[in-house]
């Protein structure tokens, strides 16, 4: 990384599936008028190219390929972000739980991760980046200016994507879905590259009984500490 890019302010916002890393990495990159990673999406991006081409979840080499050379496009259209994958809006599709659970799996191999790793730090753009991920504090931005730790207890994270499901008038299985999200937690925190852990300088949040708004005013204050936003 350049010396120039190092310079550019970094927040990072790591957490397990459903602690609300994406809707408040959001919310706080549109405050700060900054870039925005969605690392995850890289991943379900990933899994989704390897479920269209028949590619194992297993073969480190292939997906790897697949990961180097993948066909991504984000165009932003005022609040909404469309995701292609090789010309086709995939934004729908990447965030269902077959999708989730895939990723899970191709994250946890070595080779992907070293794939995509240069990929995630080229969105280091001026004026600042707000990186949303499990790895962004601890890999990628380790220089980060703020680091951030979401948490939420697992009932309560299966409990918010129900509601999710149900609102966009999917099926769902309260039960079906806190199996699925603890067998996540447990693949990402014991995997051997890169696990989910919060980093040694970042900040933990609890999200299980705070509302969006309530994150949203408490990271604003530590990034008032920090300088990168006006106090209020």
């Amino acid at each position: 990384m350049t010396d120039s890019r190092s310079s550019i302010p970094v927040l990072t916002i790591d957490g397990p599936g459903g602690a609300g890393k994406g809707t408040i990495s959001r919310l706080i990159a549109e405050r700060l008028g900054w870039h925005l990673l969605d690392s995850g999406c890289l991943y379900r991006l990933t899994a989704l190219a390897a479920l269209r081409k028949n590619v194992a979840l297993d073969d480190e080499a292939m997906l790897a390929q697949l990961a180097t050379g993948l066909d991504v496009e984000f165009r932003v259209a005022g609040a909404v972000t469309a995701v292609l994958l090789e010309g086709d809006e995939v934004g729908q599709e990447i965030r269902t739980e077959k999708v989730g659970d895939c990723a899970s799996r191709v994250a946890a191999l070595p080779a992907v991760r070293t794939a995509l790793l240069q990929r995630q730090r080229d969105f280091r753009l001026s004026p600042g980046l707000v990186a949303d991920g499990r790895d962004m504090g601890t890999v990628v931005f380790t220089d980060a200016t703020l680091k951030i730790f979401l948490t939420a207890s697992a009932e309560e994270r299966a409990r918010r994507r129900y509601l999710q499901l149900r609102e966009a008038g999917v099926d769902a299985s309260l039960s079906s879905l806190l199996r699925e999200i603890q067998a996540r937690d447990a693949r990402d925190t014991q995997r051997s590259v890169a696990p989910l852990v919060a980093a040694d300088d970042a900040i933990e949040l609890d999200t299980t009984s705070l509302s969006i708004p309530e994150v949203v005013d408490q990271l604003e204050e530590l990034l008032a500490q920090k300088g990168l936003v006006s106090s209020t």
